[in-house]
């Protein structure tokens, strides 16, 4: 389903106690499918309670550069589940996750 020049990074944060995620999952995760040869993002999911937060999430994320600076306010001013900031941090796990990979893939 995904070609050879893809890699998957998972971005986690605590969510908070009272968000029905925590309940569910513990904490929250955001998975991305990258193409490492230009830092597409190809495929989102995150843990979430409602299919359609997913779907919402998709929708800012596919397509975009992972390194893109204008994600966060992105996330910020559109998205407004009880998970927010959960979901920035998670991201930015990810982009740390991402860098390591490919300064290690590129030594």
């Amino acid at each position: 389903m995904y070609d050879q020049n893809t890699i998957y990074i998972i971005g986690d944060a605590k969510a908070p106690q009272s968000n029905p995620i925590t309940k569910k999952f513990n904490q929250y995760f955001l998975g991305l499918v990258v193409d490492k040869t230009n830092g597409k993002i190809i495929d989102v999911e995150c843990s979430a309670t409602i299919e359609l937060t997913v779907r919402f999430v998709q929708s800012i994320f596919i397509g975009r550069h992972i390194s893109d600076p204008t994600l966060t306010d992105e996330i910020n001013s559109r998205y407004f589940g009880s998970s927010q900031k959960a979901l920035v941090v998670a991201f930015y796990d990810a982009q740390k996750k991402y860098q390591q990979i490919t300064a290690a893939l590129s030594t």
